[in-house]
């Protein structure tokens, strides 16, 4: 007589709640971060310039006498939320054009899967550079350079996941009961697509925060005097030798974010894979 052995999901649900808390702690340290300074991250004190690490100042001063520790804690809710920012308008729109083009096919298609190609051809970093400079630097700036580049990754993923359930006997039933486009799209193709979409996308946040942190290290993102990680460790990166402390602090905020992100996705496409949910009869 079979017997019932349950999958091993346990160990899979406990990763993603330990990686989501990792992550909602580095959310809540962006949210409140002018709470949690010590020091004020603009003022600047000369007479205390590129100080050492202390305990008055655990991560050392810049070159203007400003608290590492307090920038660090600061720019991550520049770092952070432009990054969450980025991957959620290439998801989006990129996403629904995959969407439209599994589903209406044709002239449309063809289009758009083209100009993906073309986007495709060019390798991404460089093209964002030569975008962020033609429109100029700034945060927004760089989102809108590296979101230029960036949609045809859902866009193929999309309309590749599109076309997988475009024939499924539930997708037929609500044609037949005279669903419009937007309502089948909405209710029935996006909602089942919509697993692989999550995991890209919470895999790319990391992607996406190295970027934005090149472009501004290239003085094309974050402009003086915000605090930025890329930003900070561009204006740093001089005294690296003398002062190492300048470029360690941004480097491994960097480091640790990208790495609790980068978890948290693994996580999430593990427990979203069908094979390693439910039970199995034996």
């Amino acid at each position: 007589m079979g017997t019932i052995r349950k999958r091993p999901l346990e160990g899979t649900s406990l990763r993603l709640t330990l990686c989501a808390g990792l992550v909602g702690l580095i959310l809540l340290t962006a949210v409140f971060a002018p709470l949690l300074t010590p020091w004020d991250p603009y003022a600047q004190d000369m007479s205390a310039a590129l100080q050492a690490p202390s305990a008055a100042h655990l991560l050392g001063t810049d070159a203007y006498g400003r608290d590492v520790l307090s920038r660090v804690i600061v720019g991550a809710r520049t770092s952070v939320f432009s990054s969450l920012t980025l991957v959620a308008v290439i998801c989006a729109g990129g996403s629904f054009l995959g969407v439209l083009c599994g589903w209406l096919g044709g002239r449309a298609d063809a289009v758009i899967m083209r100009l993906s190609d073309l986007f495709l051809a060019f390798p991404g970093m460089v093209f964002a550079i030569a975008v962020a400079g033609l429109i100029g630097g700034g945060m927004v700036n760089a989102v809108i350079a590296l979101a230029a580049i960036s949609w045809p990754k859902y866009t193929r993923l999309a309309r590749g996941q599109t076309l997988a359930v475009k024939s499924a006997p539930y997708v037929t039933a609500a044609v037949m009961a005279n669903n419009t486009a937007l309502q089948i799209i909405f209710r029935h193709i996006l909602p089942n697509i919509a697993g692989p979409l999550l995991v890209t996308a919470a895999l790319d946040i990391g992607t996406m925060m190295m970027e934005l942190a090149g472009l501004s290290f290239l003085n094309l993102g974050a402009q003086p005097p915000t605090a930025e990680w890329g930003s900070m460790m561009s204006k740093g990166r001089s005294m690296i030798q003398t002062s190492p402390w300048v470029v360690l602090g941004p480097g491994i905020a960097i480091f640790l974010t990208v790495l609790a992100f980068n978890l948290l996705g693994d996580a999430l496409r593990d427990y979203l894979d069908p094979k390693r949910r439910g039970a199995r009869a034996e």
